[in-house]
């Protein structure tokens, strides 16, 4: 009892969330650097060129058999490209590409960036205040984004991007959808909680 305690003091909980709006920096750095490579190329997909396969194909690379070829990143998602008749990615495929993981991290960066004010805030002893509540909200609500809208979106770019490519791409998506949505709303009732506390609060000043 003494230990739980302890974890739900004052200084914990400053250190903590010192600590967690630090993870959220290092997660957003962690994220653009990710966005980059996939714009440069880095991206993974399951290639069908003709007659071969290639499980984990990227765009920056001529040989897709090699099994070291440096720093990846992947969407989460089922993603397979066909080749047209020459055998090659066409560069419009890879802007596709690139979109529908900027679509997925972009909204990810931001709503860390709302987390982090909130761990900022806490550490300095800002609990029932209304930037919280804003931004626990803005959390929640774009994580719901991410979770419900950004999967048609990436559905919406494979379509456009399949009009105008020589190759074709398919996109399975949207698997996350109900592990992302529970945590989110979570946060938006958190977020009505640090509002309601600070309604409270204010009465309570006013009646003094």
């Amino acid at each position: 009892m003494k230990f739980v305690e302890k974890l739900t003091n004052e200084r914990f909980a400053k250190s903590a969330s010192r600590f967690l709006e630090i993870a959220c920096y290092l997660a957003i750095g962690f994220f653009v650097l990710c966005t980059i490579l996939s714009f440069m190329g880095r991206q993974t997909f399951a290639l069908h060129m003709g007659t071969e396969y290639y499980e984990r194909a990227i765009y920056a690379e001529e040989d897709h058999n090699p099994s070291s070829r440096g720093v990846t990143v992947h969407m989460g998602d089922d993603i397979r490209v066909w080749t047209g008749e020459t055998d090659r990615i066409d560069p419009a495929t890879q802007i596709g590409l690139a979109l529908m993981y900027a679509v997925q991290t972009v909204p990810i960066m931001l709503a860390l960036w709302f987390l982090s004010r909130v761990f900022s805030n806490v550490q300095r002893g800002r609990i029932f205040i209304e930037e919280n509540a804003s931004g626990l909200r803005s959390y929640g609500l774009l994580q719901i984004f991410v979770a419900v809208f950004v999967p048609f979106l990436k559905l919406m770019i494979c379509w456009l991007t399949n009009l105008v490519s020589n190759d074709r791409i398919s996109i399975s998506t949207g698997q996350a959808m109900f592990n992302m949505l529970f945590p989110s709303v979570a946060f938006l009732v958190a977020a009505y909680i640090i509002h309601y506390g600070v309604h409270l609060q204010d009465e309570a000043d006013h009646t003094l």
